[in-house]
C-alpha cells in the first residue's frame, strides 16, 4: 500500500516535469511577484511552495527550482548564502503544504487510519504560518538590502501564462477532487493525477509529451524508488530489529522516564531524536521510523494522535535544513557556490516558525481546525500577527534595522502572540504580546517618520 502511494506521487512529479508544468509554475511565481521588492526571493517562495507540495522532495525540488530562482536572486542583490537559504528553506515547507503535500502525509493517513483530507486540512494554518514567516523575512531582507523588484519588461504576461498553462491546474483539481471529496485511495489518486497530466500536456503542441519523455519520467520514477526502497528496506530492518529485541518500546519508555510526565520537555527530547535520527534521509523515511519509535510516546502523555504524527512530520522534515546534516542546504549551497555554515544557519532562521509551531500545536490543537469555529479562527489570526513580529525580530528590520536588544523584544511580543487563547493564562500572554508589538511597531514608525520630516527652519528675522 505505502510503495502505491510513493510510486503514484514520484510518478506525478515526474509527469508535471515532463510536460513542462514546473515552467508555469515558476511563470506565475513571477506574475505574482515579481514586480514587488525582493521580487526573484518571493518568486522562489511561491513556486517552490507550488511545485514542492506534489514533487514530495525537497531536494529534487531545490534541484530543480533552485538553478533558476537561486542566480535570479543573487543577481538581484542577494547575497549567496541568503539566496540558497531562501530557496531550501521554501523547497522543505513544499513538503507540509496542502492541498497534496508530501508523501509523509499519505502514510500519516494510513498509520491513524484517518481519510487523507483530515491530515491536509489540519497542516492547513500550521503550513500557512510557516510560510508567513519566510515570505516576511523575505521582504523585510529586500527592504534592508533596498533590492527592488525585476524590471516589468523581464515579466512573463498574465495572459499569455494562463493561456499556454492553465491546463496544468486540472491535474491538480482532480487530485484534490478525488482525495478529498470523493475520498479516493491515495495511490489511485495519484494515478488519475498522473493520466490526467499526460492528456492535458497533450493537448498544446508545445507541451505535448513524446514517447521518449514518457519513458524518460518512468525511468527517473524508477530511480527514485530505488533510492528509497534502498532506505526504507534499511529502515525497515531497524525498526524490526528494535521491536524484536523490545528497544523500541525501551526507547518510548526511557522517553517518558526522562521527562518525569513533562509533556514539554518530552516534545523537546523528541524533537532533538528526530533531527539526529533524520540526518541525511527522506522526510518519508525519517516518519515511518519516529512514528513506530517516538510515536506512542507522545500519546502516552495525552497528546492528541494526529497533533503527535505531524509533530514527527515536521521535526523530521527540519533535518533537511537543521545543520550539520541538511541535504536541501547542500544542494541550494552548491548551485549558488556559497559557503554551507552561513547558508545553514540563514536557513534555521528563516524557516523559524517550524521550531516553535509544532509545539504550539500539540498542547493548541486548534491550530490544526480541531475546537470551534471561533477558537480556530482566533487561534489563526493570533499566531499570524505572532509569526509576523518574530519574523521581524528575526530579520532585523522593520522601518529601519534593529539592534540585539530590540530584536529581542519584538520576537518575545511575536512569540507570546502564537500560543492561543486557551486559557485565562495565555490570554493575558496574547493580551500583553500584542500590546507590546503595537507599541514597538508604533515606537519604530515615529523613529523613522522623525528622521524623514526635516525640522522646519525658523524664517529670517523672526526671534
Amino acid at each position: 500500500m505505502t510503495a502505491s502511494i510513493v510510486v503514484a506521487f514520484i510518478f506525478f512529479g515526474q509527469a508535471l516535469y515532463t510536460v513542462g508544468a514546473d515552467k508555469f509554475l515558476t511563470d506565475l511565481a513571477l506574475v505574482a511577484m515579481g514586480r514587488y521588492r525582493g521580487g526573484p526571493a518571493k518568486v522562489a517562495v511561491v513556486s517552490s511552495s507550488l511545485f514542492g507540495t506534489v514533487s514530495g522532495s525537497a531536494v529534487s525540488n531545490v534541484v530543480v527550482d533552485g538553478a533558476i530562482t537561486i542566480p535570479m536572486m543573487k543577481r538581484t542583490g542577494y547575497p549567496g548564502h541568503l539566496a540558497a537559504a531562501i530557496e531550501a528553506v521554501a523547497s522543505t515547507g513544499g513538503q507540509i503544504m496542502p492541498p497534496v503535500m508530501g508523501v509523509a502525509a499519505f502514510l500519516i493517513a494510513e498509520y491513524l487510519a484517518i481519510p487523507y483530507g483530515q491530515v491536509a486540512l489540519a497542516a492547513a494554518i500550521p503550513a500557512s504560518l510557516y510560510y508567513l514567516a519566510l515570505f516576511t523575512q523575505v521582504d523585510l531582507e529586500a527592504a534592508k538590502h533596498r533590492l527592488a523588484g525585476l524590471p516589468v519588461q523581464q515579466l512573463p504576461r498574465l495572459r499569455s501564462v494562463m493561456r499556454r498553462g492553465w491546463v496544468f491546474l486540472i491535474p491538480l483539481l482532480v487530485l484534490i477532487y478525488t482525495l478529498m471529496i470523493d475520498h479516493w485511495q491515495a495511490g489511485k489518486a495519484g494515478m488519475a493525477a498522473v493520466i490526467t497530466t499526460f492528456v492535458v500536456g497533450a493537448l498544446q503542441k508545445a507541451t505535448r509529451p513524446t514517447l521518449r519523455g514518457i519513458l524518460a519520467s518512468i525511468e527517473e520514477t524508477g530511480r527514485t524508488m530505488l533510492d528509497l526502497v534502498a532506505i526504507t528496506a534499511l529502515a525497515g530492518l531497524v525498526i524490526g530489529a528494535l521491536q524484536l529485541s523490545g528497544l523500541s518500546f525501551k526507547l518510548s519508555l526511557l522517553l517518558v522516564t526522562v521527562a518525569s510526565g513533562n509533556a514539554l520537555l518530552l516534545l523537546a527530547l523528541t524533537a532533538i531524536v528526530c533531527i539526529i535520527l533524520g540526518m541525511g534521509m527522506p522526510t518519508a523515511v525519517i516518519y515511518v521510523m519516529l512514528a513506530v519509535l517516538v510515536g506512542p510516546a507522545l500519546t502516552q502523555l495525552g497528546i492528541v494522535p494526529l497533533a503527535a504524527h505531524l509533530f514527527l512530520f515536521y521535526f523530521g522534515m527540519l533535518s533537511m535544513i537543521s545543520p550539520p546534516v541538511c541535504l536541501a542546504t547542500y544542494a541550494a549551497a552548491a548551485i549558488a557556490r556559497s559557503d554551507f555554515w552561513k547558508t545553514g544557519w540563514a536557513g534555521m532562521r528563516l524557516g523559524i516558525v517550524a521550531y516553535v509551531v509544532p509545539f504550539v500545536f500539540a498542547f493548541h490543537p486548534a491550530l490544526i481546525l480541531q475546537g470551534t469555529a471561533g477558537e480556530i479562527i482566533l487561534a489563526a489570526a493570533t499566531a499570524s500577527l505572532g509569526v509576523i513580529l518574530l519574523g521581524v525580530g528575526c530579520a532585523g528590520y522593520l522601518f529601519r534595522p534593529l539592534g540585539w536588544g530590540k530584536r529581542a523584544i519584538i520576537s518575545l511580543a511575536g512569540l507570546l502572540l502564537i500560543p492561543p487563547t486557551s486559557s485565562p493564562a495565555w490570554l493575558t500572554a496574547n493580551i500583553v504580546g500584542f500590546a507590546l508589538g503595537l507599541f514597538f511597531v508604533l515606537w519604530e514608525w515615529n523613529g523613522t517618520a522623525l528622521h524623514r520630516v526635516p525640522l522646519a527652519q525658523p524664517e529670517r528675522g523672526s526671534p
